[in-house]
């Protein structure tokens, strides 16, 4: 007897209304309260103001040597954070969700996620090309456009992003909930988790959390965008099986798309049941000359089953079917 829980990994037998996110009020709100935000973080380290100063006593104070009994664990609890585990973790869950729900938005609005914060976070590294702590050269300074590529964390946006669609596509207000707890905690962790092995200044995480809250935020946005392309791929998906439907059902061979000619061949020489037509105006010897109108008839052609089949050793057919002579 199944139960509700094993009835749900069933495919629905129709797409569900998705209600899509659009950019409301509240949204702009955070989306212009976050990017005041990001701005702060950007000229404070610029500026070399006291975020610069907290990053160099946190380096200082060094967390990894502190607490070194966690430092086994907070070594495989980072990989939450890194593009490639995470994104294909959660591809595999969004293209079960597309599959199951009859639509190809879960994936794309990953994609489109993905590729905004590529573009955004990577052109941000090696503008400030910034070195991380392991690194640093001058006690107090910034460490900017020295040829790093750390602020911000490229870890935290990630892991905001990536942990943090689950909740943009959720379809009911409870798991919207328990998904954004879920991406919140996964994104604070791997955060401080950078912080506490030294790959990152605080700074960095601080602007990492900032950049990818903002991805989040403005994916309504690409929404429109994401719809056309849903269309598109669908309708090619259509035009590519409308021509497997029309194809020709008989196989043709390799290399040979157009059908055999085979020449036709004349009546062997020797063959008496293969006489040809007589030419036109044509008169044996002896015989009384025929108008040109008239063609000499041939020879009846006998049946396959009249023939006697002849071999170097005679004839095959059975002694008691062969005619007798008389005389």
């Amino acid at each position: 007897m199944r139960t509700d829980i094993f009835a749900r990994l069933d495919r629905e037998p129709e797409p569900p209304k998705i209600e899509i996110p659009r950019m409301s009020r509240t949204r702009l709100a955070l989306f212009g309260g976050t990017s005041a935000f990001y701005l702060a973080i950007v000229v404070a380290v610029l500026a070399s103001t006291w975020l610069v100063a907290l990053d160099w006593k946190v380096m200082l104070f060094r967390p990894y040597q502190q607490w070194p009994e966690l430092h086994a664990f907070l070594d495989y609890f980072v990989v939450l954070g890194q593009r490639g585990p995470t994104a294909v973790m959660v591809a595999a869950w969004l293209g079960w969700r597309s599959w199951r729900q009859h639509t190809l938005r879960p994936l794309l609005a990953l994609g489109a996620a993905l590729l905004l914060l590529n573009a955004t976070v990577g052109a941000v590294k090696i503008g400030l090309g910034r070195l991380g702590p392991h690194y640093a050269t001058q006690i107090g300074s910034a460490e900017l456009f020295a040829g790093g590529d750390i602020f911000p964390s490229g870890h935290t946006a990630n892991a905001v992003v990536t942990w943090g669609i689950l909740a943009y596509l959720a379809t009911t207000p409870r798991a919207r909930r328990y998904l954004s707890a879920l991406s919140a905690v996964v994104s604070l962790g791997v955060g401080l988790t950078t912080v506490y092995l030294g790959t990152h200044w605080l700074s960095d995480v601080l602007l990492g959390w900032a950049a990818g809250l903002l991805i989040l935020l403005a994916l309504p946005w690409c929404e429109p965008v994401i719809g056309r392309a849903e269309a598109w791929i669908l309708s090619l998906r259509e035009q590519w099986r409308a021509r497997r439907r029309l194809a020709p059902s008989l196989p043709v061979a390799a290399g040979n798309l157009q059908p055999a000619i085979f020449p036709q061949r004349g009546p062997r020489s020797g063959d008496p049941s293969r006489e040809p037509v007589a030419a036109v105006g044509h008169t044996r010897p002896g015989s009384t000359t025929r108008p040109n109108s008239q063609l000499t008839q041939p020879r009846p052609h006998p049946v396959r089953s009249e023939r006697t089949p002849v071999t170097p050793s005679g004839s095959r057919r059975p002694p008691h079917s062969r005619p007798v002579g008389g005389g």
